[in-house]
């Protein structure tokens, strides 16, 4: 028996080790054209099938495509806009909230919703890293309409 050592003693072809062949067509990972997306158990070990031929890791993800790049940036601008939109509505009902609940109270409840919009965004993100986009969009525009800033819209500028 012969290990790495012994490699530098010998000539190439005489290895007494038992030689690799190539996997047949069975035994490779599955792979998938570029267009296709794998969804279910296990999609995330299928790779994708290069222009060359080549199989590219399965952990490698494909790039957001331009719709969902300029849908993220107007929905991102959206939800950056409700925060503002919340802290300026929190902010005009907070004397004539005073009577009703403590300061303390109302400064949680202003500014846990003046954040929530970004987390939900970050959820959404997080959460649907690996589903189809239709859900991510689904998510996203969900809480378009769940967040509006509603005492911003009541009160200020909208509302007078």
């Amino acid at each position: 028996m012969t290990s790495d050592a012994d490699d530098a003693l010998t000539w190439e072809g005489d290895d007494d080790r038992p030689t690799q062949r190539p996997a047949s067509d069975a035994e490779q990972e599955p792979a998938l054209p570029r267009g296709w997306n794998a969804l279910g158990k296990r999609s995330e070990t299928v790779g994708r099938i290069q222009d060359d031929g080549t199989v590219s890791d399965p952990a490698e993800r494909p790039p957001l495509s331009t719709p969902m790049l300029l849908l993220l940036g107007i929905v991102g601008g959206v939800y950056l806009l409700y925060t503002v939109g919340w802290v300026i509505g929190g902010l005009t009902l907070q004397s004539s909230a005073m009577f009703l609940i403590p300061e303390v109270m109302y400064q949680v409840a202003l500014w846990a919703a003046a954040l929530a919009p970004a987390l939900w965004f970050g959820a959404v993100w997080m959460l649907t890293r690996r589903s189809a986009s239709w859900m991510r969009v689904t998510g996203l525009l969900g809480g378009v309409l769940l967040l509006v800033p509603w005492p911003f819209v009541m009160t200020g500028a909208v509302g007078a």
